[in-house]
């Protein structure tokens, strides 16, 4: 199970991704990203990694295209 330290909240998963708050809400609404809930105030929490994955294919290195 994770610790507590490993969760952020909305608005520190939105700083950690570069995008608003209401991205972040839309995505988990279109499943793009799943939040957890707190057990006792409900609001979203996001696992670190799961926000790394999200930014793993933007940092993989593009092909060089064979004409240049």
């Amino acid at each position: 199970m994770p610790k507590l330290s490993e969760y952020l909240t909305v608005g520190q998963a939105a700083t950690y991704l570069g995008v608003s708050k209401d991205t972040l809400r839309r995505w988990d609404r279109s499943g793009k990203l799943t939040a957890r809930r707190h057990p006792l105030t409900e609001f979203r929490l996001y696992l670190k990694r799961d926000l790394d994955l999200v930014l793993a294919p933007l940092s993989r290195p593009e092909k060089m295209n064979a004409r240049s």
